[in-house]
């Protein structure tokens, strides 16, 4: 009987020191796990990287991508979009506010320029008249074709269709690029997170709306990673010669769509005309 005893105790000691080991224990062995179970669980191409391809939305999002657009009722999709009534159903009610990200912060002799564009964004700004907004004002990309040694990322936007090719083989920026509206672009990889550094930009693009232009010395870093089965989407814009500091957009998280990506409806500016100010207008982007 005395042995039976101390049996049982040393197995209930045992079982309460097993237990008091995974609760005390190596939390670190428990977020590596946790770390462990989200890798296996990424799809990834031959060559081991993450495999970024799919079509791709904003998450709280439909099925569609209009680059932040509203189709209208006869089936068109507008940039500036007249508010919509409050619930009760009346019109002439105050201006929403803007919603964006936070804006880039430029050095105190460009205020007044800025200000002077954002004054007078419906004249300046070439996105407003189905002109390429460029990087990193397109945003995410819409759909994605990834393979070993390159990703290209595709885009429906209000302007049309767009496409970037982006080498990820280690090789550097080609040294006879010339400046476009998306610029020149490198990956490599950080972990299972893919870093792009785009230059080489046209200067005629603004960064966001409200006059936040740039240098031809502009370079473009996007960081793309999955967060579970959604992709993480961040951007960071480096422009010392006019921006205090790095500026960098507002994180997206993009989900998976089942719907094929659509060719984009022609962009036919017909609005301009009859804006007064922007005051009603947010910033979609």
């Amino acid at each position: 009987m005395k042995s039976l005893r101390f049996h049982a105790v040393v197995w209930a000691t045992c079982c309460a020191a097993t237990t008091a080991f995974a609760a005390d224990a190596p939390k670190s062995q428990t977020k590596d796990s946790n770390k462990d179970e989200k890798a296996a669980t990424i799809p990834r191409l031959a060559d081991g990287h993450p495999n970024f391809s799919g079509v791709w939305v904003r998450d709280g999002m439909g099925g569609d991508n209009f680059g932040g657009g509203k189709r209208t009722a006869d089936g068109s999709v507008c940039i500036l979009c007249p508010p919509d009534p409050p619930s009760g159903g009346t019109t002439g009610a105050a201006p929403r506010p803007r919603m964006g990200p936070e804006r880039p912060k430029y050095k105190p002799e460009f205020a007044a320029k800025v200000k002077e564009l954002d004054d007078k964004q419906v004249e300046a700004d070439p996105a407003l008249r189905c002109g390429n907004p460029g990087l990193p004002r397109i945003g995410a990309p819409d759909a994605i074709v990834h393979t070993p040694g390159q990703i290209v990322f595709l885009y429906n936007d209000l302007f049309g269709a767009a496409f970037r090719m982006i080498p990820t083989d280690g090789r550097a920026h080609r040294t006879d690029a010339e400046e476009t509206y998306l610029g020149d672009s490198v990956g490599k990889w950080d972990g299972d997170t893919l870093v792009i550094e785009a230059v080489k930009f046209v200067e005629d693009t603004w960064l966001i709306d409200d006059g936040a232009f740039h240098t031809p010395d502009l370079k473009v870093v996007e960081r793309v990673r999955f967060n579970g089965d959604k992709i993480e989407y961040q951007v960071t814009a480096h422009d010392p010669a006019v921006l205090v500091e790095p500026w960098q957009m507002r994180a997206r998280n993009l989900k998976r769509s089942d719907k094929p990506l659509h060719e984009p409806l022609p962009c036919i500016e017909r609005d301009l005309d009859h804006v007064v100010d922007g005051t009603h207008h947010d910033n979609a982007r």
